[in-house]
């Protein structure tokens, strides 16, 4: 697994380098569109600010400043502010029971992120051998963006015991993947 460096990624797209734009969606899209769908409830409106977002990055990317933070909570803050306008500027409602939306929605987003995996790619081969508690908790966590406090309320177990499984989880993860 690479380390992506996500300030470097930016100064490039800030040079119009467009693989380093493709290079941080594919690093950040899935989590950015987890992260997006807690936030706005909607998949339309998720996709819709991620893709905006990924514009505004690209726009902006020459007033990034490394000294006023991280470049990942850069580009979680153009997102953010891009869903929070979608939020107000909406005047759409939303027909069904939003905690119905929010599971359809979440258990979508796995389902989607696991097909897109390579039968048989090292990763999902791995995954697979875990016990389905640990990985449904990996999977929400990078996947979906979820705290551990947060999935802890999701699957109605310990904190403790969620935590406990993502830890063991990923130590499984890196023996196989190593």
């Amino acid at each position: 697994m690479s380390v992506i460096n996500h300030a470097a990624l930016i100064k490039a797209c800030a040079n119009g380098r467009q693989s380093a734009l493709k290079e941080l969606m594919e690093a950040e899209g899935g989590r950015m569109l987890g992260v997006a769908l807690r936030m706005l409830r909607r998949q339309d409106l998720a996709e819709d600010a991620v893709q905006d977002s990924f514009v505004l990055l690209w726009r902006r990317a020459g007033q990034f400043d490394a000294a006023r933070g991280s470049a990942k909570g850069w580009i979680y803050t153009i997102l953010r502010n891009r869903c929070l306008t979608l939020l107000r500027n909406s005047d759409r409602e939303i027909s069904v029971d939003p905690q119905e939306q929010e599971v359809a929605g979440d258990d979508h987003v796995l389902d989607s992120a696991w097909n897109r995996l390579d039968a048989a790619s090292d990763l999902r081969m791995c995954l697979e051998l875990l016990e389905p508690e640990r990985r449904s908790a990996i999977l929400s966590c990078y996947i979906l963006g979820y705290s551990h406090g947060e999935l802890a309320g999701r699957m109605q177990a310990p904190l403790g015991s969620v935590k406990s499984w993502i830890r063991r989880g990923l130590q499984k993860l890196r023996e196989c993947m190593g």
